[in-house]
């Protein structure tokens, strides 16, 4: 009998998310890989789970992939979590899933939190066809990335961290216009979410005044028009 690869969804930030199917898998399943046994414990601990834990994450798929899917086949039972949100979106998966398929071992993926679709629908924009590009480079490939968007009619979707999300927003001033629609969610389910919708130049206007940028954002820009 194979075994059973199960990708959970985690809350992103308000622990009420965590489903009650989501819990019920993570106390049956053999082992938990998770990003960060850290993060991943404290949240273990606050639902009473009692599973295992191992690291699994973008510096050691590559050498776990194979044993993983070796120990699944023998018949264990795994799940993939990630710190927050579904695995394999701007989070490790992908390898894993892949492995998986190539060797006919069952996958299920339960529904739950991630942070684009949120963001999206209280963007304001339209939301029935939408482009997700996830996290833009740090540094080689940004310029290429956003210019290969200039003809995109869709909504785009991105995120990015506190510290380069203005640097972000100028960039896309460069290349769409600073009258180009737009919005950033973030701290998403949080205490202190926030959503700002208007134009490239009031969002950057309204960064730059703050005192201090806080929270992982999502940002949702208008398609070309």
């Amino acid at each position: 009998m194979h075994g059973k690869l199960f990708l959970v969804p985690t809350p992103i930030g308000n622990l009420d998310d965590m489903t009650f199917r989501a819990v019920k898998v993570l106390k049956e399943v053999s082992l938990i890989l998770c990003e960060d046994t850290r993060t991943s414990g404290k949240l273990m601990k606050h639902f009473e789970i009692g599973t295992q834990l191992k690291s699994f994450h973008q510096h050691n798929e590559h050498n776990l992939v194979s044993e993983m899917a070796k120990q699944m086949k023998l018949g264990q039972s795994f799940a993939l979590i990630s710190d927050a949100g579904t695995p394999g979106i701007s989070d490790p998966g992908f390898l894993l899933v892949r492995e998986c398929i190539a060797n006919n071992i069952e996958i299920e993926s339960l529904p739950g939190a991630t942070a684009l679709i949120p963001a999206l629908v209280n963007s304001g924009l339209p939301c029935d066809r939408f482009v997700f590009e996830g996290f833009l480079p740090h540094k080689k490939g940004r310029q290429k990335r956003v210019q290969a968007l200039l003809e995109e009619t869709k909504t785009i979707v991105f995120y990015e961290s506190p510290y380069r999300v203005i640097k972000t927003f100028n960039l896309l001033k460069e290349h769409f216009g600073g009258e180009r629609r737009a919005s950033f969610s973030r701290e998403i389910t949080k205490l202190h979410e926030e959503t700002f919708r208007g134009t490239i130049d009031e969002i950057i206007a309204h960064l730059e005044a703050k005192q201090a940028i806080k929270g992982e954002f999502v940002l949702v820009v208008e398609g070309k028009n």
